[in-house]
């Protein structure tokens, strides 16, 4: 304010306040019209700028996604592998990512993940302009509470890689973050004029990363959680958006600590914003983690043989149709019940687990390893240094050191710290590589495979005992001799040309001249050549006795038996000698389960199928998958066929008479047993009315064989497996699996059979 002064007359003082005060006004004009400038400069530049990043202008900010990229955004979806009952078998991933809808949320979700990382979400269009002053005044004051990013920002980001790689965007790292940070807000605006708010949270929850191999929300509740996001509870929800701001530094399972208080940072935002009461806060937030952690992988879960064969089969038909399996996002609908499977593995892991422990007792008690030569009864010397040299291990010291170099034999022998498998769980220990391959050349194998006879249906699949440490498939890739489980072939072929189920033989031992001239005289099991009694073929068959088997053969031929197993489905070859009558050639569990059948479904054989349909991402049914059939044999002889398995349970002393009491009460079964007579593969493969069932047991190659050919045989080593399996089944009983009868023929049958009562025919009649 101007003073007057004394020396000051009253008009020079009034033109200085005159003055001033229009020096006054002359700034507030230049103030007023600079903020103008700069409003309408702001107003006109910025949408400006925006526009030619969008366009990328000379190309100096890089390419923006485009529209119908914006509109319809691709995103990389693991293909899930779906059992016939609704369950998630695994999927097939390049990242592990699979999709849920808004309904299948948790609302407890949904809020938490609001109000946490947006809580204006509802209300702004991308863009949170309230939250930049806040991010602003946090960098001034070195005390940043959270970024200015909205959930659709997040989104933008989570969808597209972005490119910057034009000449500005390369700059330096602010041009770079204030390029990408512009493009992030013109695709979250774009985002909100396509999709409504639950599908941009649903799309965000299922973008998002969530560390340890799971991407989206659905993956990463099974995750760390073991179940689906619609039953998340408040403190879980807590957990996971959580970690969306940073998963690695927040995963529950590797960084507790940090977890727990980032969930309760989350839990204190819902109670200050009132979701929440003062009482449940306090009480969830005390409340521990509570984790059911398992990353998924291809060696996880329900099927994981299954999964490994169908997988390069998927692959192929994926290239024929145009879809990369691995992020296509398809679902692969199967035949697998994952109660049954579940009932399988249980089986198999109970059993093999005891067997095992049995199988290495008495071999350390003969104070041999269990590759011997089976003529000899003595270990084979050497077999672990040749077996070393087709391993990775051995060829990758090879090539650094050279073949002749001492440090491959001493490095393979030297000792490392390594995690093993164990029934009771992994163990961590110190082996070589050569210890390695004499602990795992140890275990015994198995294969399981179960199907529906009247569908085709593969209900279960077993093809080892832990895939991520043995990855070799014994239902379908391994083919071994099956030794009596092939005799029905024999038994089929005679019935067939005429015989009778009641047909009589002597059980004597006969000698076959071969096409070497030499000849071949096959004696029992027990080592005898026959006790010369009389015995119907249900019998013999039931007994699993070779000297009447061997008969049967030389009546019908091995050529006959060849072209009969071949109608019934067996492909891999056989040789048409006598001694196939004991089953010497090899074959698969595959072919031998859908074989038998053909017995059950009274002659009609079905190709075994395992796909219902593929549907792509969503839910457009792609294709629809039905099995083959084909007419075998007639229903008589299919029928008398199950008669004739039948014996194995019914008659006395029959290799399936050990069968559990609750499984043959009230309930019609037939089985038989094979044992090779090397003492290295045991068999059982078990027959109802609605369910075949074929167990195999050996070791992953054949120079692992058995202590002896009792221990070995496929009444101790296989039929338990599938009198466990059985059993779990009948005790669910929701599967639709129960016990009954067989179909019997449409045709009238001559008579019920009953060998009891059933007069023989001439043998003479019977034969070709």
């Amino acid at each position: 304010m101007v003073q007057p002064t004394r020396n000051t007359s009253p008009r020079n003082f009034a033109n200085k306040v005159l003055g001033a005060l229009s020096l006054q006004r002359s700034w507030f004009k230049k103030l007023t019209k600079a903020i103008w400038i700069l409003l309408m400069s702001f107003t006109v530049a910025v949408p400006l700028y925006f526009y030619v990043v969008s366009i990328n202008l000379f190309g100096l900010f890089g390419e923006m996604p485009s529209l119908r990229a914006i509109e319809n955004p691709e995103n990389d979806l693991s293909s899930e592998v779906i059992s016939a009952d609704g369950v998630s078998l695994g999927r097939y991933f390049r990242f592990n990512r699979s999709q849920v809808t808004y309904e299948q949320l948790s609302p407890v979700l949904v809020k938490t993940l609001v109000e946490s990382e947006d809580h204006r979400f509802h209300n702004h269009s991308g863009i949170d302009f309230w939250a930049y002053p806040r991010v602003i005044f946090g960098a001034i004051t070195f005390n940043l509470q959270g970024g200015g990013s909205t959930l659709t920002q997040q989104l933008a980001k989570n969808l597209y890689t972005l490119d910057l790689d034009g000449p500005l965007a390369k700059a330096g790292k602010l041009p770079q973050r204030l390029i990408q940070k512009s493009k992030e807000l013109i695709i979250a605006i774009q985002l909100e004029r396509n999709y409504t708010k639950n599908e941009i949270l649903t799309m965000y929850l299922n973008t998002v990363e969530f560390s340890s191999n799971a991407y989206g929300i659905k993956v990463a509740s099974e995750t760390y959680f073991n179940k689906p996001p619609s039953k998340l509870n408040q403190q879980e929800a807590a957990v996971l958006v959580g970690m969306c701001q940073n998963p690695d530094y927040f995963n529950p399972h590797y960084h507790a600590d940090r977890s727990l208080r980032k969930r309760n940072e989350v839990l204190y935002k819902l109670y200050t914003r009132g979701h929440i009461a003062k009482v449940r806060y306090d009480s969830l937030k005390a409340l521990p983690l509570e984790l059911k952690y398992s990353v998924q992988n291809q060696n996880k879960g329900m099927a994981t043989y299954f999964r490994s064969v169908l997988y390069p089969e998927l692959s192929t038909w994926c290239r024929e149709h145009g879809y990369d399996l691995r992020d296509a996002g398809l679902k692969i609908y199967t035949t697998i019940d994952s109660r049954l499977q579940h009932d399988a593995e249980e089986a198999v892991a109970n059993h093999m687990a005891g067997l095992q422990q049995q199988f290495n007792r008495e071999w350390r008690q003969r104070g041999l390893n269990p590759w011997v030569d089976p003529r000899t009864g003595q270990e084979i010397k050497g077999y672990l240094d040749t077996k070393i040299k087709r391993t990775d291990a051995y060829r990758n010291l090879v090539k650094h050191y050279g073949a002749d170099s001492d440090s491959v034999g001493i490095l393979l022998r030297a000792k490392k710290p390594m995690t093993v498998f164990t029934y009771h769980g992994e163990r961590d220990t110190l082996f070589s590589s050569m210890d390695s391959l004499a602990y795992y050349n140890r275990f015994l194998q198995t294969g399981l495979m179960s199907m529906d006879p009247r569908t085709g249906a593969i209900k279960a699949w077993v093809g080892g005992i832990s895939h991520k440490y043995f990855k070799y498939d014994h239902v379908r890739q391994g083919t071994r001799q099956p030794g009596s489980t092939f005799k029905p072939f024999v038994y089929g072929t005679a019935i067939e040309a005429g015989f009778s189920p009641c047909q009589e033989f002597a059980d004597i031992s006969p000698t076959i001249r071969l096409a070497d001239g030499t000849t071949w005289t096959p004696p029992n099991s027990s080592g005898s050549h026959g006790s010369g009694d009389l015995l119907t073929m249900r019998r013999a068959m039931a007994l699993s006795l070779n000297s009447i088997t061997a008969q049967v053969m030389q009546k019908v031929t091995p050529q006959n038996v060849v072209s009969f197993a071949q109608r019934l489905g067996i492909t891999s070859k056989l040789d048409a000698v006598p001694a196939l009558c004991l089953g010497t050639s090899d074959v698969t569990l595959y072919e031998m389960v859908a074989a038998y059948c053909s017995f059950v479904n009274l002659g009609i054989y079905t190709q075994p199928y395992y796909i219902t349909r593929i549907e792509d991402k969503n839910g457009n049914v792609l294709e629809n998958f039905t099995p083959k059939t084909r007419q075998v044999m007639d229903e008589l002889t299919a029928y008398k066929m199950i008669y004739m398995l039948r014996g194995g349970v019914e008659e006395a002393g029959g290799t399936s008479e050990g069968l559990s009491y609750d499984l043959k009460d009230n309930n019609e079964i037939g089985g038989k047993t094979g044992t090779t007579d090397n003492a290295s593969d045991g068999w059982y493969i078990g027959i109802t009315h609605n369910l075949v069932t074929g167990v195999w047991v050996g070791g992953d190659e054949r120079n692992i064989h058995y202590p002896s050919w009792s221990f070995g045989s496929g009444t101790r080593t296989a039929r338990p497996i599938w009198d466990k399996y059985m059993t779990l089944v009948y005790r669910d009983r929701n599967d639709g699996y129960d016990k009954g009868l067989f179909r019997r023929p449409n045709q009238k049958m001559d008579m019920e059979l009953d060998c009891s009562q059933y007069a023989a025919m001439p043998e003479e009649e019977e034969t070709f």
